[in-house]
């Protein structure tokens, strides 16, 4: 078995490399947490080119507003029609925002609606065991998103699998922070990203 790649996903629209940090930290922990062999950098793919389906978990995020382009639209669909993983988040935290709107559509247009994900789906407990669903990040009830703490992911599954996981808790600022700085953690943030790595790969 290959090494596992952390891959984000470039599309045209919108600022999809937002959170230059985040691959690295969670590339440090999944070598930290888990024995899985893991590539030491990530790769930034683009969604109009068949590499995308290559990878078994993709990651995509932004601020401003998204719209696939034909052929991003024809690889996204075929990729998880495949049964490769797209883990999308709102790295505004807002559901009024550009962004939130504007992919939900997209995934509905594409692969279809999004649904509220139960709190005891197997991914919380793919690896660590999240009692309460998703964990709560500091993004959520900081006065600059909606002010709300979303109590539940969503997702589009095929086959009782999940093909899109669709974030508003913004883990895109809560997992980009320097790395220097996990070590002064009391409690490591990028823990979940282990749950989506493994459900990716196993599921």
């Amino acid at each position: 078995m290959s090494a596992f790649v952390f891959a984000t996903a470039q599309y045209e629209s919108g600022d999809w490399d937002s959170a230059p940090s985040l691959a690295g930290n969670v590339i440090d922990t999944i070598a930290r947490y888990t024995s899985l062999e893991v590539a030491p950098q990530g790769a930034m793919v683009s969604l109009s080119s068949n590499d995308a389906l290559r990878y078994p978990l993709l990651f995509l995020t932004g601020h401003l507003p998204v719209r696939f382009t034909a052929q991003e639209g024809r690889v996204l669909k075929r990729y998880v029609e495949r049964g490769g993983l797209l883990f999308i988040d709102d790295h505004n935290h807002d559901i009024d925002g550009a962004f939130h709107k504007t992919a939900t559509e997209e995934i509905s247009r594409l692969i279809g609606p999004l649904q509220p994900l139960p709190n005891t789906h197997a991914l919380y407990s793919s690896f660590f065991k999240f009692e309460d669903g998703p964990p709560t990040t500091s993004h959520e009830l900081n006065g600059w998103g909606d002010n709300l703490v979303h109590e539940q992911l969503l997702a589009v599954t095929r086959n009782d699998r999940i093909g899109v996981l669709y974030s508003n808790k913004d883990y895109s600022s809560e997992w980009n922070f320097h790395p220097d700085n996990k070590r002064f953690m009391g409690v490591d943030p990028t823990r979940f990203a282990v749950n989506i790595v493994v459900y990716a790969l196993t599921r």
